[in-house]
């Protein structure tokens, strides 16, 4: 036993005492028998889906991959790219050779040369030669005959306008209207406005200030009377509900959930090592009890059977069937032949072999040649120069 390391303290959590610490090593036990068959089956569970996907569902998924590979995505791909490609093509060209073509011929060669050469043009050349000379000629005309004149009768007309209503309406308005509203305002000032202004600065603003500041004592009375009452009510609350649960949950409630959720934590890891001590065990035993018997009878056994059958049965009935085999093809071959040349004899004696052909000899040309003297009336004759002489002229 070493001495001279010494072990570090538990660290301390607030709330802990002597019943935390009491408590503690029973709610553990609790929460590891509750948990153990959980863990237990929930191992079981793993390990058998973990075997459940490598053996069945990882070879059901390659066979289905391929399944459908081989019915769906190749005939699909082939589909595709061997009738669907070429029709979709041959349906576009048509698309546009009976909707867009005609369309675009009609545009291009009928509509753009009627538009441009009926109607661009002449308005373009109606624009040049007519309509600007005209819009010049009226623009000089409204500048040196219309412009001056009409400045002068406008003059006129403002002239007489402000001689007979502008000149009668200011005059109405400066040496009537004024001096009346001048002597009204006098008589209004002195008769309404300075009565109403006193009644309001010596009546109604001491009134009015007064009511204010009653009512804002009776504010602050009740405002003050509102506050007392609410700080009793908050008082009481926080005194007799507010800190007994926090008191409950600091010394009770959060102790007791700590522990609780510690607890399953280290019973989980517990029931983890355990649930792999079990679980290798029954391998264990599941490899002495069957897997090695099996292995050992499939070795020593079975192995030397299939040995001595593939090499004493299938071997030797193998090579009879293969000679067995040749030897039916042969004669079915020489059958095949027998009854090839039986119809052929057959038939040559009801119908007759081919002709045989005679000697004779060799044809000539009806022309002359270089070897023949004789010629033939009304036949080409042959050229006077052999093939060889040819040959050398062509290498000389």
């Amino acid at each position: 036993m070493d001495y001279g390391k010494h072990e570090a303290p538990a660290p301390y959590e607030a709330g802990e005492g002597c019943l935390t610490t009491l408590v503690r090593i029973p709610v553990r036990i609790v929460v590891l028998v509750i948990v153990l068959p959980v863990r237990m089956v929930w191992d079981a569970l793993v390990a058998a889906a973990r075997a459940v996907g490598r053996v069945l569902l990882r070879p059901l998924g390659r066979a289905l991959s391929w399944l459908s590979a081989t019915l769906v995505v190749i005939p699909a791909r082939w589909l595709y790219g061997a009738v669907l490609t070429p029709l979709g093509r041959a349906l576009r060209r048509l698309a546009a050779a009976v909707f867009v073509w005609p369309w675009v011929a009609l545009w291009r060669y009928v509509l753009v040369p009627a538009v441009r050469y009926g109607l661009v043009v002449p308005v373009v050349w109606l624009h040049g030669a007519v309509l600007t000379p005209a819009g010049h000629g009226l623009r000089w005309v409204y500048r040196a005959l219309l412009a001056p004149a009409g400045r002068g009768i406008g003059t006129a007309v403002g002239w007489v306008l402000t001689a007979v209503f502008v000149r009668p309406v200011t005059g109405l308005w400066r040496y009537v209207l004024v001096p009346l509203a001048l002597a009204t305002s006098w008589s209004a000032d002195h008769l309404v406005v300075r009565p109403v202004a006193w009644a309001y600065r010596e009546l109604l603003t001491p009134l009015g200030r007064g009511i204010s500041r009653l009512l804002d004592r009776l504010g602050r009375g009740i405002a003050a009377v509102a506050r007392g009452l609410w700080a009793a009510v908050v008082w009481l609350v926080t005194n007799l509900l507010v800190a007994p649960l926090g008191r409950l949950h600091r010394w009770v409630l959060a102790p007791v959930g700590r522990e609780i959720a510690a607890a399953f934590g280290v019973a989980w890891r517990i029931t983890g090592y355990i649930s792999r001590a079990v679980g290798r065990a029954a391998a264990w035993l599941a490899w002495h009890l069957v897997g090695a018997p099996v292995t050992w009878v499939y070795r020593t056994v079975c192995t030397s059977v299939g040995h001595f059958v593939r090499d004493a049965v299938w071997a030797p009935a193998e090579r009879a069937a293969v000679e067995a085999g040749r030897a039916a093809r042969a004669a079915l071959r020489t059958a095949r032949e027998t009854v090839a040349q039986a119809r052929r004899d057959a038939w040559r004696a009801l119908v007759g072999g081919p002709r045989a052909c005679e000697p004779r000899e060799p044809g000539s040309p009806l022309a002359r040649t270089l070897g023949i003297t004789t010629t033939v009336p009304s036949a080409a004759p042959e050229p006077e120069i052999s093939l060889l002489g040819e040959k050398i002229a062509e290498r000389g």
